[in-house]
């Protein structure tokens, strides 16, 4: 695993794609990624059995957390607790998110 990664070159890397998720670092209790969503698309996810946190570093949105429904914009953080509903929603400008899984996504049943 890389212990160096420069986050403007992952953005750059997944270019001008309407909705991506680029992982980029990995290990058992961690993984992060950079997750994408342009205005007018649809955030398909669904709950996951990791916790998680995002970031917002660019764009506007409201973002479904449970049963409460959020305006998030750059500089904003949200844990989301493993099998909660959530998603990007109303995608007013669009999005770059780096995300936070504990432990790695796909490693807890």
């Amino acid at each position: 695993m890389k212990q160096h990664i420069n986050l403007i070159e992952i953005i750059e890397e997944i270019g001008d794609v309407s909705r991506k998720y680029q992982e980029f670092m990995r290990t058992n209790d961690l993984s992060t990624g950079i997750y994408k969503i342009s205005v007018g698309q649809t955030d398909i996810q669904t709950p996951h059995t990791e916790d998680e946190v995002y970031y917002i570093i660019e764009g506007k949105s409201k973002f479904i957390h449970g049963e409460s429904i959020l305006d998030v914009k750059p500089g904003d953080f949200i844990f989301v607790a493993a099998k909660v509903d959530h998603r990007f929603v109303d995608v007013q400008e669009d999005m770059i998110v780096l995300v936070f899984f504990g432990p790695a996504e796909g490693t807890k049943e």
